[in-house]
């Protein structure tokens, strides 16, 4: 069945709905919190959540790929794919701080088609596909329209940047020209970025799972997302999500202290 990119707006809007609410079930309540191997925590409202957003998907879209951040991949050679993060934000998750979401992004025939956000503890969402917009809580949202470095609120996840030297380097460079810089992190940055609230939110690293729902979201908001190379983002270096005025300044910064093509 083709989808149209309305109904696949549509789809990865509610499959981010239900993943979020399997998890906010868990929020501030009392958690074991494990450690997987690559040193990031997990808990059971990520993996409810994902469960959640699977069997969402089986019973509708059953041919379908799905590669999640706690169950892996399935049918990684379907047409169309899911990329599926239960709960993005998981320190902040078991901490009690409302700054995480849930986040689903889809991929046709290697392109990206949607992506969406979930926030249940915060009362948000956001949703995007290709040529239908981006949708905060309902209505149409844009990017900001600052031109001015020294007028931006920029924001990372961690600016230790995983001990990556040139992007903290970058990132130290960056937040010295900024008026704001904060580390309002993980996918909620890109949700500021996406309505206007903040100029660039930017990470070292991600996994496709985070990256691929911010691209259309970024994208149809009118904002500029690459990876740290200057390329397109998704599955590559990690992001970086700028509104389109301050797109090229901010990357003439960040790419001066960690050169395009090295990162």
């Amino acid at each position: 069945m083709n989808e149209s990119a309305k109904q696949l707006l549509e789809a990865a809007a509610e499959v981010a709905r239900v993943a979020g609410e399997a998890a906010v079930r868990h929020f501030r309540a009392t958690l074991e919190v494990e450690t997987k191997a690559d040193g990031s925590p997990v808990t059971r409202a990520d993996r409810e959540a994902e469960q959640a957003a699977r069997a969402w998907l089986a019973a509708r879209f059953p041919e379908d790929g799905v590669t999640g951040e706690e169950f892996g991949e399935t049918r990684p050679g379907a047409r169309r794919r899911w990329f599926l993060d239960p709960v993005d934000g998981t320190k902040s998750f078991v901490r009690g701080v409302p700054l995480w979401g849930s986040m689903v992004g889809v991929v046709e025939d290697g392109v990206v088609a949607a992506g969406a956000m979930a926030f249940p503890a915060l009362g948000e969402a956001i949703a995007a596909a290709r040529g239908e917009g981006c949708w905060w809580n309902g209505a149409r949202c844009r990017v900001s329209a600052v031109t001015d470095l020294a007028a931006a609120t920029v924001l990372a996840t961690d600016e230790r940047f995983t001990r990556d030297v040139r992007k903290k380097s970058a990132w130290d460079a960056l937040a010295a020209r900024a008026s704001v810089a904060r580390s309002w992190g993980d996918c909620y940055g890109y949700l500021l970025v996406a309505t206007g609230r903040a100029e660039l939110m930017t990470d070292g690293v991600l996994h496709p799972w985070d990256a691929v729902p911010l691209v259309p979201i970024v994208e149809e908001a009118g904002g500029v997302i690459t990876d740290w190379t200057g390329g397109p983002a998704g599955f590559g270096a990690g992001a970086i999500a700028t509104n389109a005025a301050l797109s090229r300044a901010a990357r003439d910064v960040l790419f001066t202290f960690s050169p395009a093509g090295n990162a």
